[in-house]
Order: C-alpha cells, then sequence, then structure tokens
C-alpha cells in the first residue's frame, strides 16, 4: 500500500476535520496556534498528523481556510450560467460569490489581521493573487504572455479593497459592496479605454520591455476562449 502524503485520503480527511472544528475558535482566538491545537483537541486528530498536515501551525491553518473558500468559489463559477452576462459582471459575480460563501465575517477579519503581520504578508499576498488567479481560470483565461500578470495583479489589488470595504458594510444583501465593486471595475475599465488610446499607448509603451515575459507553465489555463486585457471584455 502507498504511504500516506498530505494529499491522501486520510490527510484530507484529517485536514478538513481540523479545519472545520476551528472555525468555532477563530472569532475568539484568531489564526493562532491556540485555535489549532484547540482544534485538534475537538477533532480527535493526532498532534503528529496535525503536526504533519499543518507543519507552520497557524499559518497552513489560515492558508487552508482560505483556499477552501477558493475551491467552494470554483465550484459556485462552473455551476452558474454566466453566459449571458457581460465580462465585467462575471468578475463582479465571482468576487461576491467568494464573499458570499463565507461563513462568518469575522473569520476574515480575524484573517486580515493576521496576514497583516510582517512574517505573513507575503504568504498573504500569494493567497489573494491566488485567488485572482481562480478566477481568471474559472472564467476561461488562457492569456500566457504580460496579460497573464496584469489581470491577476489588476483583480488581486481590487478583490483586496473589496474585502476591506465588505468588512465594514451592513447594508442589506451586502448591496454597498456590491455597489463599491462596480465602481472598482468600472475605473480598470476606464484604464484599459486609456491604454487603447494614442496618450496611453505612448505613456505606457516601455512596459513593452516585458512584451517576452509567459506565465508559469504550470498555471496555465486551458480553456479554448481566450480574454486578452486586463479585466477587458472580449466582447
Amino acid at each position: 500500500m502507498d504511504a500516506e502524503t498530505p494529499y491522501s485520503a486520510p490527510y484530507s480527511a484529517a485536514r478538513a476535520a481540523i479545519l472545520e472544528a476551528a472555525l468555532a475558535h477563530v472569532p475568539f482566538d484568531g489564526w493562532s496556534d491556540a485555535t489549532l491545537r484547540a482544534a485538534m483537541a475537538d477533532s480527535g486528530v493526532a498532534p503528529g498528523l496535525a503536526s504533519a498536515i499543518f507543519p507552520r501551525g497557524a499559518l497552513d491553518l489560515a492558508l487552508a481556510y482560505h483556499r477552501r473558500g477558493d475551491a467552494a468559489m470554483v465550484a459556485t463559477l462552473q455551476a452558474a450560467d454566466l453566459a449571458q452576462m457581460r465580462f465585467r459582471d462575471r468578475i463582479a459575480f465571482a468576487v461576491m460569490a467568494r464573499l458570499d460563501l463565507v461563513e462568518d465575517k469575522e473569520l476574515v477579519r480575524r484573517g486580515t489581521t493576521f496576514f497583516a503581520m510582517p512574517q505573513n504578508a507575503a504568504e498573504g499576498a500569494k493567497a489573494i493573487w491566488g485567488t485572482a488567479d481562480a478566477i481568471w481560470t474559472a472564467l476561461g483565461d488562457t492569456s500566457d504572455d504580460l496579460n497573464w500578470y496584469t489581470k491577476r495583479s489588476t483583480l488581486s489589488a481590487v478583490y483586496s479593497a473589496t474585502v476591506l470595504y465588505w468588512l465594514g458594510d451592513s447594508s442589506e444583501g451586502q448591496r454597498d459592496t456590491r455597489d463599491f465593486l462596480d465602481r472598482r471595475i468600472g475605473n480598470v475599465m476606464d484604464f484599459e479605454k486609456f491604454k487603447a488610446s494614442p496618450l496611453g499607448k505612448t505613456l505606457l509603451s516601455p512596459l513593452k520591455l516585458f512584451s517576452g515575459l509567459r506565465a508559469p507553465q504550470s498555471r496555465k489555463a486551458c480553456h479554448p476562449d481566450h480574454l486578452p486585457g486586463s479585466l477587458k471584455d472580449p466582447t
């Protein structure tokens, strides 16, 4: 029988059990080693196995929660009928779907504080990038040049700003957050129009130096549709 790995069924089941148990403790203890220890006790997972699954402790626990949300968002997008939406509306739908899947805002608020710590900031930035990448990939992006990077960096900024606004939003149905998101996407679309203008092409011409940049081979999407430009509607 093959040896267990962090991606085998027993590990996956234990990871899910610890993460689920942790959610009740995060609002009180944050994404911390105290939360991880409490979740281990509640889930009944042996400390040795938990250490193998979360070798960096609270950091890996928080990242596991974030990635679980990304996976749920991708499943939502795959099940949704997006064909009749404008492309900018698909982006907005994806971002709001990601936020709507959150069980408790306090989990994200605690995560924002956790990833703002200097020792965790790089991993937090990678997690946001991963969310942007998951959205673009789910929506069919197949760019493999500089656009691959600009799309994800632009959406990462939009997503981060929207999350911070959403954390303080008490409007019915998160209406104010959706309006905020629409404005941020509108700003990006205005920039796209500027890029296409004669003045924009002149001012941004130095970016041609990076025209040979290619997306990481392992992260390229396989969808047949090509969607060029940052948050740009191909239609």
